[in-house]
């Protein structure tokens, strides 16, 4: 199985597929503290990252927002003092597609490195 981690965002396309259920919990372990909730009808993947202070919390979300940039696809972030709320979906196809499982693992990546 390849990493998650090691793998590139593709464009997709509305008519792309969503991962299926089986997909999610073959690379759920490579991301284990992600959430799949629905909001407004939508699977997202959702995790909250702890830090000792406001500026931590910031550092986190620009280095987040950097590597959206790189990969092309865009999370929502939401940055109060000592936490960062992260959900990844895909608008596109109003879903989950393989694009934000390699995000939320790369995110869990930089988290790592803090």
């Amino acid at each position: 199985m390849t990493r998650l981690t090691a793998e590139k965002c593709v464009a997709c396309r509305a008519d792309s597929p969503r991962v299926t259920a089986d997909e999610i919990r073959e690379l759920k372990p490579q991301i284990p503290e992600w959430k799949v909730v629905r909001l407004d009808d939508i699977e997202r993947l959702e995790r909250t990252f702890k830090f000792d202070n406001f500026q931590k919390a910031l550092d986190f979300t620009n280095a987040v927002g950097a590597m959206a940039e790189a990969e092309d696809h865009h999370p929502k972030l939401t940055t109060e003092w000592g936490r960062v709320n992260v959900m990844w979906w895909t608008h596109k196809i109003r879903g989950l597609h393989r694009n934000d499982l390699v995000a939320a693992a790369k995110t869990d990546q930089i988290y790592a490195k803090k």
